[in-house]
């Protein structure tokens, strides 16, 4: 920092004068009373400058503390499966178990009134109880709000309709329009239809086929060709075809429980559907039995 030496040289040139005051007026009186003003005048410079450094630094660093505060909470992270079923807690307590093939993206850190995640594909949660914050899972087609419960939704892009089943507690489901609202009760599911775009809920009459893949089952109750067909689908990664409409309503019943493989499970099909299938071009194709056409 540059000194300023003026006041010292017109004090030296007024000591020098034959015409200065004499007295407590002279020189040799007034210069150690305005040196002491001028140590004192540049003291509190130079703490108005220690103390406008020191509120900058202050603010700096509360500045980058929200920022980084700001960008830890708005960091999405995505967990997803392929051939798999994976378990895993979010920043809120919540437990999450994803089926096959499915992603859900979520903040590391809920910080608005809102615990938002989007889902692709199925999931089951068990929601940590937070009244002052809904927990909130985001499909591309609806939206499902909770306090605290225990809920599965099948959400796969390729469905044709969107499951939400509600195990325990209170489920709000809305379209993205919020122009349609259910308010689900334990044991109870609410269907969106992509193509009518229409909300529908009903009362399974076994609730627990809804969440048997969580234990490696696929159970089969009198379903479809076509619905069962769309499972494995989902469950194996593989685009499965049903070539002859007739087939795709025929149901069927069966239970696999022991992980079994799609080839294995499709040859025991096979024999109860009356159906044929062959593979090529990383897809599956369903025919009628030549005898049955």
């Amino acid at each position: 920092m540059k000194t300023d030496n003026r006041p010292e040289e017109i004090l030296n040139r007024l000591i020098a004068s034959t015409r200065s005051p004499r007295g407590r007026f002279s020189a040799a009186e007034s210069y150690p009373k305005l040196v002491a003003r001028l140590h004192a005048y540049h003291r509190q410079r130079t703490l108005v400058r220690f103390c406008s450094a020191a509120a900058a630094v202050v603010i700096l660093c509360l500045s980058t503390w929200a920022a980084y505060l700001y960008i830890d909470s708005t960091t999405i992270q995505t967990v997803s499966t392929l051939a798999e079923t994976r378990s895993f807690i979010l920043p809120d307590g919540t437990t999450v178990t994803l089926n096959h093939y499915s992603s859900l993206s979520y903040p590391k850190k809920f910080r608005k009134t809102n615990r938002e995640v989007k889902l692709s594909g199925e999931g089951f949660f068990e929601v940590t109880h937070d009244e002052a914050h809904p927990f909130i899972v985001q499909t591309p087609e609806i939206d499902i709000q909770v306090l605290g419960t225990q809920f599965n939704v099948d959400a796969y892009d390729s469905n044709p309709e969107i499951r939400t089943t509600l195990f325990s507690g209170s489920v709000a489901v809305s379209d993205k329009q919020h122009t349609q609202r259910l308010i689900l009760r334990p044991s109870e599911m609410a269907r969106y239809h992509k193509s009518e775009r229409k909300l529908s809920s009903e009362k399974p009459e076994n609730i627990a086929l809804e969440t048997a893949w969580k234990n490696g089952e696929f159970i089969f109750d009198q379903l479809p060709l076509k619905e069962i067909a769309r499972e494995l689908s989902n469950a194996f990664g593989t685009t499965i075809r049903i070539i002859d409409p007739k087939l795709e309503n025929y149901r069927i019943s069966a239970h696999f429980r022991n992980n079994e493989n799609l080839e294995q499970i499709l040859s025991i099909l096979q024999d109860a559907g009356y159906f044929d299938y062959s593979s090529g071009n990383q897809q599956i194709i369903i025919t009628s039995k030549p005898d049955l056409q």
